[in-house]
């Protein structure tokens, strides 16, 4: 590939179009929000001119509902050879290209499962796509050369490639990402009107619960309308379960024993439930398994106190997995806990003793109470 429009300079759009201007391909810009298009351009992912001919490859990073309308003029125009998308939904978009009139072979869905909590260019980044899966959704119709670009694309932007039927897509992004973004909303729903002593003693695991809820409600309205269906048999599924768990909670106070004794039993069951399906979400992919230890830090409430701890663990040349933070706004001081492969606790233990960080007595193992 050597060229490539970018139609939609957001997030996803501008990271795309980093990545691909990193690896030496030729990226134009398009969006009809002007100020995003420059601060992309402003950030080295592509040129604002129009391209002197067909260029290779147009990635429509624009909402679901416009991209039939938009494939169909950029088509017209004779913008590019092959078209693909980001949307998170792909029945849809496929629909709409033949309504629109577009040439469905030169066209091939496409949805890279990455993202950031922030939006627009700014918050873009070369390296977003890197070991994350990338859903490719040829028709009957794609044209072969349609798919080898896209592979090629994913490929470029650091990404795992993952071919899927549109309707199995949708049906599983429903369940691992439509669906939890509604749950995540109506949880956090429940805090507009909370008093404001019960927020103050909130604790991160409020934070990872509500987390997606800050997502843009535009955005989300198009994608969830987009996918209702598929979206609302998941959540079906949850109310039936939220109901029994009710059911069950009402139970536990109740003077009759063995009643109570039956409600403990299905609360357990529900909870180990949910532990078995934790267990199988993919977390960082590798050749091998690997144990994680998570070493708690104390860390000042200070500026650049995390650079500080994170430069002292890469002095001892160890990767820190993930990290997990627990702080309330009016302590002096927080607990990080660092994620390491277990082969590693010793050494990052003793860097940082020697550099005057305080840890406690005993690393605790990932999944441990």
């Amino acid at each position: 590939m050597r060229t490539a429009v970018v139609v939609g300079t957001g997030l996803i759009g501008t990271s795309i179009a980093l990545a691909l201007s990193r690896r030496g391909v030729l990226v134009y810009l398009d969006d009809a929000d002007t100020t995003a298009a420059r601060t992309a351009e402003a950030l080295g992912a592509g040129s604002l001119e129009l391209p002197a001919g067909q260029v290779d490859l147009a990635v429509l990073a624009v909402p679901p509902a416009s991209i039939g309308t938009v494939l169909a003029r950029c088509q017209r125009d004779g913008l590019a050879h092959t078209y693909t998308d980001v949307a998170s939904v792909k029945v849809r978009p496929h629909e709409e290209v033949r309504a629109a009139g577009g040439d469905p072979s030169r066209y091939i869905g496409g949805h890279p499962l990455a993202g950031a909590e922030r939006s627009g260019p700014l918050a873009a980044r070369a390296d977003l796509f890197e070991g994350r899966p990338w859903v490719l959704t040829p028709s009957p119709v794609t044209d072969r050369s349609a798919l080898n670009r896209g592979l090629e694309l994913v490929s470029l932007c650091g990404g795992v490639p993952v071919l899927m039927d549109t309707d199995a897509h949708d049906r599983a992004v429903a369940l691992t990402s439509h669906a939890p973004h509604l749950v995540a909303s109506m949880m956090a729903a429940r805090l507009e009107h909370a008093e404001a002593e019960h927020i103050r003693v909130s604790g991160q695991g409020l934070r990872d619960v509500t987390r997606i809820a800050a997502g843009e409600p535009a955005l989300w309205s198009d994608i969830l309308t987009a996918n209702a269906d598929a979206v609302a048999d998941v959540l079906d599924g949850f109310a039936k379960d939220l109901e029994r768990l009710i059911a069950v909670l009402r139970a536990l106070p109740g003077t009759e024993s063995e009643a109570r004794r039956q409600a403990a039993a299905d609360l357990q069951e529900l909870l180990r439930r949910g532990n078995r399906g934790h267990a199988r979400v993919p977390h960082k992919q590798r050749s091998q398994p690997a144990e994680y230890v998570a070493i708690p830090v104390a860390v000042p409430d200070q500026p650049g106190a995390l650079a500080r701890l994170f430069s002292t663990v890469g002095e001892a040349g160890v990767n820190i997995e993930d990290v997990r933070i627990e702080h309330s706004l009016d302590q002096p001081s927080g607990l990080v806990e660092l994620l390491v492969e277990s082969t590693s606790v010793a050494g990052v233990r003793r860097v940082l003793d020697a550099n005057g960080w305080t840890m406690r007595e005993k690393p605790l193992l990932v999944g441990d109470a």
